[in-house]
């Protein structure tokens, strides 16, 4: 007798994943606290000073992209407007569903290419942005559509950009100060007595330096799969089912071939699925594998 899979809540995997992501999101806060403590009283402040700085540029390039990253996103996949009359349904679906969750009415683009996708971006839903492909427009049934824009809905409602930026921030702050210390290994003279007495403390910051900037992008990678099943478990309260986005996955895993047409690297990590179909492991990939997310919406 097959056994009867047990139910999931939608609530309950949104919490999940929220949770999970918020833990993940403290282990990278308290790599980045060890990896200063221990370079600092190994190779002094004078140093770390300069890290600061370096750190403070990298925020200032960071938070420009956060503050621009709906015109950025747009430019690096050379989306247009969406024409109200051309597409209407699009307008209708993006409409229903605002009014249905209490999310402000987002700009709406069009991404010419014959694949099924659609990202989300935007600072805060006040300036949110959804792009969907001519082929998402073309090959999804209404129900479909409206899962997958229910989904992009989600990351705008979770506010999916601005905590991805924040995680980006701290990995690129642990990947710049270990740079800063390794390279200033190689020029520090002197100061003898003080390296003998804290071997122990240069090879553990040595390690930690060469170890932090790999284990902080896998945790950055887990956590955007977090945010993927947080977005599908969402898009299912907003639509009270699953069937639209389950059909819509169901229909980009059967995608054959790759249409490389304005789509960028750049934005990759924001479309519904990897646009490139990239045959990546599952720690170092973007989004989790399709046939996991279907597993769990149609336990919904």
């Amino acid at each position: 007798m097959a056994k009867i899979q047990e139910r999931i809540s939608f609530y309950d995997q949104i919490s999940r994943n929220k949770r999970n992501s918020v833990f993940l999101i403290i282990i990278v806060a308290l790599v980045l606290i060890a990896l200063i403590y221990i370079i600092g009283f190994v190779i002094g402040y004078d140093i770390f000073i300069i890290s600061i700085i370096a750190v403070i540029f990298s925020l200032s390039y960071v938070l420009i992209g956060y503050y621009n990253s709906d015109k950025i996103a747009i430019a690096s996949v050379n989306a247009k407007p969406a024409n109200r009359n051309q597409y209407r349904q699009y307008y209708d679906s993006v409409e229903g569903l605002t009014l249905a969750s209490g999310i402000p009415m987002p700009r709406l683009y069009v991404l010419e290419n014959s694949q099924i996708n659609a990202f989300a971006t935007g600072k805060d839903p006040k300036h949110a942005v959804i792009c969907v492909t001519t082929g998402a427009l073309e090959k999804l049934s209404k129900q479909e559509l409206e899962g997958v824009i229910s989904h992009e809905l989600s990351h705008v409602a979770n506010y999916d950009i601005r905590f991805m930026t924040l995680v980006a921030v701290l990995v690129g702050m642990i990947a710049i100060i270990s740079q800063i210390f390794l390279r200033s290994l190689w020029f520090r003279g002197g100061d003898r007595d003080r390296n003998n007495k804290n071997t122990i403390l240069m090879l553990i910051g040595i390690a930690l330096a060469i170890i932090a900037p790999i284990l902080v992008k896998l945790v950055e990678l887990a956590i955007s799969r977090k945010r993927e099943y947080a977005a599908d478990a969402s898009a299912v309260k907003f639509t009270r089912s699953p069937t639209g986005l389950i059909g819509a996955l169901r229909k980009i895993k059967n995608e054959s071939g790759v249409e490389r047409k304005n789509m960028s690297k750049v934005s990759a990590p924001l479309f519904i699925s990897d646009p490139f179909k990239r045959k990546i492991s599952g720690l170092f990939s973007t989004h989790p594998p399709l046939d996991d997310r279907i597993r769990i919406l149609e336990r919904m």
